[in-house]
């Protein structure tokens, strides 16, 4: 039985499981990979309007990763079978009610998986202009505008405020070129 998508997440989730390289190994439920620690895929967006503020969101209290926390503009699991450029495009539409066509995200890092990504490969997108949003509550509490330099500074002086991966993320060259950030 499938758990409902009011508590932010299904177990039930089916995502690739990968190897150190990337390359697919097999599939498994999103429970059994977060309990066993495998190897897997996500990305995350990083959304920046037309006056240079950069959208947080603050991640659903009802999500068993990170609940209550700033991330980036949107994250989410590679579903198994999809690539990454087609899993930003089905979560920006899920969790913010953003459509955009895959030409629209910018391609901006591949980071190799790590323990503070959840041992995930994360490929990181931007995306630019002004859109509007249709919040999923189950999955997003609010979203927060800061410049990527306000965004930085606060991490910095309150980093319990923010999910491990966005901070992780937000340490990596390619995405702080891509918000404008000295490297």
């Amino acid at each position: 039985m499938t758990q409902p998508r009011e508590v932010g997440q299904s177990p039930d989730e089916v995502f690739d499981v990968v190897d150190e390289r990337d390359v697919v190994v097999g599939r498994e439920f999103r429970r059994v990979i977060h309990r066993r620690g495998l190897l897997h895929r996500a990305i995350h967006i990083f959304w920046l309007r037309d006056d240079g503020q950069l959208c947080l969101q603050r991640r659903s209290y009802a999500k068993d990763n990170c609940p209550g926390m700033l991330s980036s503009s949107c994250a989410g699991h590679v579903d198994s079978g999809e690539d990454y450029r087609q899993a930003a495009v089905r979560e920006l539409r899920e969790e913010l009610g953003i459509s955009v066509d895959t030409a629209f995200l910018r391609e901006v890092d591949y980071a190799p998986w790590h323990a503070d990504l959840g041992n995930e490969f994360v490929r990181s997108y931007v995306l630019r202009g002004e859109h509007a949003t249709t919040l999923a509550a189950f999955e997003v509490d609010s979203l927060v505008w800061r410049t990527p330099a306000e965004t930085e500074a606060w991490a910095l002086a309150e980093p319990d405020v923010f999910s491990s991966p966005l901070t992780h993320l937000f340490r990596r060259p390619a995405i702080r070129a891509a918000l404008g950030l000295p490297a």
